[in-house]
């Protein structure tokens, strides 16, 4: 095991290898063994591009060989920071085959989360696009190399490198193959590569994730999901992101044989057009994403578009509400599967064949039988049966600490090796997990406790009213208020008539928000989800401006 990493206690991965979760395949086996069985079928889509399996093999292969005389050696860290494009796979399957270990960074990332990981991890190279959004990631990436700490080499997903230190992807793999590639050799136990914690406070944390223990989750999720090699999934959000990448996401599609059609971004307009024209099967959105589309199909801009081919909308990385959810099937025609999980492992998913009540009001069960659950109170005992409580859970794909962190994994670990997941949650009779929302998104208002999840999901039901996000505001007579963020459908419904409408649906007095801001957008994560601390952080700032004397 990589020093600075946690590893899994002998008798538990005893434990894990005998019950056939980890089968000692590693992800450059991985990529082999699909491209034997697919070789002909196409892997990956973007626009006009098309790679067959033999072809992103053949790609990776000459690719490693150009790392590898380049000087990018088995064991080094490599920040990969690419929007969705092929050459995110042809990356990371390349250093997976040389035994280097990729850092997936998202697209929005800038230079204090760049410079942060590529410090963090002693990163020998940075990949990068040229320019993506309008943003020049070869002036942050010269900014980061010119860091005491920076990477030695900066590679460009482009036709030239340029300045000094940058090289094109397309320089590296245009040489011939004259090195044998060692990543069949990889240790099955090691850490692959890394990803970045989801918080929303500070710098991200690194996970790292073993080729074992994370092809378990692929595994499993593909089985879950249905994947075939019939797949046609849309890789709508950032590809770099765990839900995309393996929830089931492309390395599922990939291990099933299916094919992956990549979205230059998740707008209504670029992805249902894609659906369309792709006759996509299945795709991932996060809540804000999810809602736009509804919208757009709904009477929106894309009424008219044929979305007869997709059979599954998987909604995760935050709670989709359920008035929202109840939309899903009568709007676009497809059955909806919920997903809830986190990148340091644990992944539930609402099944194919669960009735619509529970898909639409749980985030589904976990995926192992070895998936341990605890949910516990603020003195960590165990709640009653069906009780809020914050989740707790270890298993076959969920890390045992994150890397180089010994302070905060005394914190987010307990002594015999449970994730503190941050999250409140319910469990059902049947094992489903109902999520109540984050911890920190438990709003005091005087003592009374209010789930921010639940007052947002009586105001979505406002028929003028597109998305909603409450957060706490700080108060010197009750510690916390509530204000309400608000997106209209159209024309704002006006504060006394929503309240009027929250009082008429039943809501206690305490849980009406105290403030309403109607907004024309949130601001949003790096995958796309809603900013809670953005909007914490917003309404703090107009408060302390409007007490100023």
């Amino acid at each position: 095991m990589l020093a600075g990493c946690t590893p899994w206690p002998a008798e538990a991965a005893a434990r894990y290898r005998a019950a056939g979760y980890w089968t000692g395949e590693n992800f450059d086996a991985f990529l082999r063994d699909r491209t034997r069985r697919f070789a002909t079928r196409t892997a990956v889509v973007e626009g006009e591009r098309r790679w067959t399996y033999a072809e992103l093999d053949e790609r990776v292969s000459r690719l490693a060989a150009g790392l590898l005389r380049l000087g990018i050696a088995p064991g080094d860290r490599v920040v990969v920071q690419l929007p969705n494009i092929p050459e995110v796979l042809e990356v990371a399957f390349a250093l997976f085959r040389i035994g280097a270990l990729p850092v997936y960074a998202l697209p929005a990332h800038r230079h204090g989360e760049i410079g942060h990981l590529c410090a963090a991890t002693a990163a020998a190279a940075l990949v990068i696009p040229d320019v993506h959004a309008g943003f020049d990631h070869r002036a942050m990436a010269a900014r980061v190399r010119a860091q005491g700490d920076g990477p030695a080499h900066v590679l460009v997903a482009g036709d030239s490198g340029g300045e000094e230190g940058f090289t094109a992807l397309a320089d590296l793999r245009d040489a011939p193959l004259t090195h044998p590639a060692p990543g069949a050799a990889a240790d099955p136990d090691d850490v692959a590569f890394f990803q970045l914690s989801g918080g929303t406070t500070g710098l991200p944390k690194l996970i790292p994730r073993t080729h074992d223990d994370y092809l378990y989750s692929v595994r499993a999720s593909a089985e879950i999901c249905r994947l075939s090699p019939e797949t046609v999934y849309l890789a709508a959000l950032p590809m770099t992101h765990n839900f995309p990448m393996s929830s089931p996401g492309f390395l599922g599609v990939l291990h099933a044989g299916g094919t992956v059609v990549l979205a230059p971004d998740p707008s209504p307009d670029t992805c249902l057009a894609l659906i369309e024209t792709e006759r996509v099967t299945m795709t991932a959105v996060v809540p804000p994403v999810a809602l736009l589309w509804l919208d757009a199909v709904d009477g929106g801009s894309q009424a008219g578009r044929d979305l007869t081919s997709l059979e599954v909308l998987q909604v995760g990385g935050a709670k989709f509400g359920e008035q929202a959810a109840r939309r899903v099937r009568p709007t676009l025609g497809c059955a909806l599967q919920q997903v809830f999980g986190m990148a340091e492992g644990l992944v539930n998913y609402t099944r194919l064949d669960d009735d619509e009540e529970t898909v639409v009001t749980t985030q589904g069960r976990p995926i192992s039988p070895d998936d341990e659950i605890r949910v516990l109170d603020d003195a960590d005992r165990p709640v009653a049966p069906g009780e809020p409580g914050h989740l707790l859970t270890r298993g076959p794909y969920t890390i045992r600490g994150y890397y180089n962190a010994p302070e905060h994994n005394a914190t987010a670990f307990t002594a015999d090796g449970f994730y503190r997941t941050g999250d409140v949650v319910r469990l059902l009779p049947g094992g489903h997990l109902v999520v109540e929302g984050r911890a920190k998104d438990q709003i005091n208002r005087g003592g009374e406790k209010i789930a921010a999840e639940e007052v947002e999901n009586h105001i979505l039901a406002h028929p003028d009213v597109h998305d909603a996000a409450v957060v706490a505001v700080p108060d010197a007579f009750l510690g916390e208020r509530t204000c309400a963020y608000v997106i209209p459908r159209g024309t704002p419904p006006g504060r006394s008539q929503l309240l009027r409408f929250l009082r008429e649906r039943g809501l206690a007095a305490y849980k009406i928000p105290d403030r309403v801001e109607f907004v024309e957008r949130f601001p949003a994560t790096g995958v796309g989800k809603t900013s809670r601390r953005e909007l914490r952080q917003a309404i703090t700032a107009e408060l302390r401006r409007t007490a100023a004397p």
